[in-house]
């Protein structure tokens, strides 16, 4: 990245894989466009000239007509810049308020770099542009020390990759224990970590470029199964050259307003990235039930393979008339449909583990979106059911995930529910385990969300749980003042019904006051993103357990049957 005090530059970034503006590594720069949003049209005309972009019209001072001029402009002086380097290159740019971004593919690092100062420098020297500064910053460029070649790795093994807003790492981990059933040993990558079947070998957040690294470069890896995360994607790109089956679980809002990403279908255009690098042989692994990720299929060369719970929906329907494929629900059955063949139902619903006897819809999905990919890399038919059924959303198996503890009399639900969209399917599992008692929530967001979203989510425990309490995350703050943060959860807990909405310093302090307080049959819910085995601790002290599949099956059914 460039110095902060580069005149001009708001950031110069090398992307080493695939990104979000070529499907190969590339170079960002990202210029600040006042000077030129504020300057006067004709000079700007003349500028227009010298690039090579003679007749257009540059649009009154700070019009948006200007911001797509300015884009225009500078994706035309880099290329022309390029051209006195004695390179052609494909150029994209775009403006995001006072800002415009550039990007071009790069196959030296030195020349890459050479070339976004140039068209810095070209930008910030104040004079009108003209073809004797172009020519002479092309020089420089060519003088320049080449640099290295992009070094992402390109698999010789089968390779997964997996993004989407929620369900992420569930789906990745379920994907990777269908593939070991199968025999292989499976590389795969999360937030959690980097994992060798089955064995933690590096602990942390591996959902990036590094982490896709560390797995494809063993050589006792049979099958790479990769979390790739919007992050990684736009600070490094994506850590392989290619897939063979691209996974999107789902767009929701999310981490909106950071890394230069402001709206849901900027997000969607992130995500995209994955399916632009699967093998026109391989397979395009889309939520139809998402319309941003169906709308992906368009973006990508390999075969569609919708998920969607209802078998009705037209994404099915269109995915089989191309040629692709599907999973759906079917007579409470996960079943497998193929263009011109039969169904195939591969198992009951309820006896998959992570649907918590099919009350939580999210998982469903994610089930059915790891069906869809396991089936695309061609895995025996046994081995996927032996994947789903053998997959228990326990601490060791899916930490932090829909993890149920229960005891005779209460059943705490310990997530990692970060967004919106993961309360909503937190409190939906909630509901389904509760029947008549009363639904606690233990409320909990990271600072780096916007005051609307810490409003909403607090609106939200409200209006699905008796009682709301706060756990303060410390760790998790991110800039934030912990009594702001709080006061904007209440505030949105009392606009949903709330009438006392408790605070607590700690995850483990919240929980336990809540578990303390709670009535037999009552379910209290944990969001749980700091503290995951004190709270394991604590709950083992005082008398709760794991609850085994067949156990939380019975308190759905029995929450139903309170109903």
């Amino acid at each position: 990245m460039s110095e902060p005090d580069e005149e001009g530059v708001v950031e110069l970034r090398v992307l080493d894989g695939p990104n979000l503006y070529f499907p190969r590594p590339a170079v960002k720069l990202e210029l600040d466009a006042t000077p030129l949003l504020e300057r006067d049209e004709a000079d700007l005309a003349v500028d227009a000239v010298a690039v090579g972009l003679g007749g257009a019209r540059p649009g009154p001072p700070n019009s948006d007509q200007r911001r797509r001029f300015l884009a225009r402009l500078l994706a035309h002086l880099t290329r022309r810049t390029a051209a006195a380097a004695g390179a052609r290159i494909a150029v994209r740019a775009r403006h995001a308020g006072s800002r415009v971004v550039v990007a071009f593919p790069w196959r030296r690092s030195g020349s890459a770099d050479a070339l976004a100062r140039a068209v810095a420098g070209l930008v910030a020297r104040g004079g009108q542009i003209d073809a004797a500064a172009i020519a002479s910053a092309g020089a420089t460029v060519r003088a320049a020390e080449r640099g290295d070649q992009p070094t992402v790795p390109t698999p010789t093994i089968p390779t997964v990759g997996v993004t989407g807003t929620n369900g992420k790492t569930t789906t990745t981990r379920l994907i990777a224990a269908m593939a070991r059933h199968a025999g292989n040993r499976v590389g795969w990558t999360s937030t959690d970590g980097v994992y060798v079947d089955g064995v933690l070998v590096e602990d942390g957040d591996w959902s990036g470029y590094g982490g896709a690294g560390q797995v494809l470069s063993r050589d006792d890896v049979d099958v790479a199964v990769l979390e790739i995360a919007r992050g990684g994607i736009l600070l490094r790109g994506i850590g392989t050259t290619r897939l063979d089956v691209a996974v999107v679980t789902n767009v929701s809002a999310d981490h909106l307003g950071l890394l230069g990403i402001d709206t849901l279908d900027e997000l969607a255009e992130v995500k995209a990235t994955i399916v632009r690098i699967v093998e026109p042989a391989g397979w395009a692994v889309l939520n139809g039930d998402d319309p941003r990720v169906l709308a992906m299929r368009h973006a990508t060369r390999a075969r569609p393979f919708v998920f969607a719970i209802d078998p009705r929906s037209p994404a099915i329907r269109e995915s089989l008339g191309a040629g692709g494929a599907a999973t759906t629900v079917i007579d409470g059955h996960v079943t497998v449909l193929q263009a011109n063949g039969d169904a195939d139902a591969l198992v009951p619903l309820v006896d998959v583990p992570v649907t918590i006897g099919g009350v939580s819809t999210p998982n469903v999905s994610n089930v059915l979106a790891a069906t869809a990919a396991a089936t695309g890399l061609g895995l025996p038919r046994k081995s996927v059911i032996g994947g789903l059924t053998g997959f228990v959303p326990d601490p060791q198996t899916n930490p932090g995930r829909m993890n149920i503890y229960g005891r005779a009399d209460r059943t705490v639900i310990v997530d990692m529910a970060h967004n919106e969209a993961s309360l909503r399917a937190l409190l939906e599992v909630t509901d389904g385990i509760a029947g008549g008692g009363a639904r606690w929530v233990v409320l909990g967001m990271a600072g780096d969300r916007t005051d609307e979203l810490l409003r909403s989510v607090g609106e939200m425990a409200a209006l699905g749980a008796e009682h709301v309490v706060i756990g303060e995350k410390e760790r998790y703050f991110r800039g934030r003042e912990r009594d702001a943060m709080t006061e904007l959860m209440r505030s949105g807990a009392l606009a949903g019904g709330a009438t006392h909405v408790p605070a607590f310093p700690t995850e483990l302090d919240a929980m336990a006051a809540s578990v303390t307080a709670s009535a037999p049959g009552d379910v209290v819910a944990v969001m749980c993103h700091a503290e995951r085995e004190a709270l394991a601790d604590w709950l083992r002290d005082n008398g709760f357990r794991l609850l085994t599949p067949a156990e939380v099956r019975d308190r759905v059914s029995a929450g139903r049957g309170r109903r």
